[in-house]
């Protein structure tokens, strides 16, 4: 069972999305709460799903993979076992940052990290090669980075009527 978020979780976590490395002890002293009440806090929310990981965020330039492309794929079916065979690949593929079923034209959005357009059209060959329910893609690059995040507003959601 999921518990409701109050004011003093939401700060919480505010706080350990931006640093999640930041001590119990100076999370206390920012929402009013001892170092074990947070610690507490934040192991309920592990629990309960509301955090789902605790991770470093990595410059892809820094680590080889300067290029940044937005994919649009269409697939020629949906059937739910083609589907399934795609979205498996998808999760799969480390390159794969983001993939999101959308509407519109296409059916799938990906973002995907490179080292170059050699890699990335040879990624883009075995999309399509392992997944014959790929229709076609449409791709689009990333000409420099304006903002980049996981963080999710921690404003309370507005009351329904």
């Amino acid at each position: 069972m999921t518990s409701e978020l109050d004011k003093i979780d939401r700060r919480i976590l505010g706080i350990v999305q931006k640093d999640a490395r930041r001590p119990a002890e100076l999370i206390g002293a920012d929402v009013g709460l001892s170092a074990s009440a947070v610690q507490r806090r934040i192991a309920r929310m592990r629990d309960e799903g509301v955090i789902l990981a605790e991770v470093a965020l990595v410059d892809p330039k820094r680590v080889g993979r300067p290029l940044t492309m937005i994919v649009d794929v269409e697939v020629e079916r949906e059937r739910p076992e083609l589907l399934a065979s795609l979205k498996q690949w998808i999760a799969a593929e480390p390159r794969i940052q983001e993939a999101w079923y959308v509407t519109g034209a296409g059916d799938y959005v990906l973002i995907i990290v490179t080292s170059d357009v050699d890699d990335f059209d040879a990624l883009m060959q075995r999309l399509v090669t392992e997944n014959a329910n790929v229709r076609r893609f449409q791709t689009r690059v990333a000409l420099g980075t304006l903002k980049r995040g996981m963080q999710v507003p921690m404003d309370p959601p507005p009351a329904i009527p």
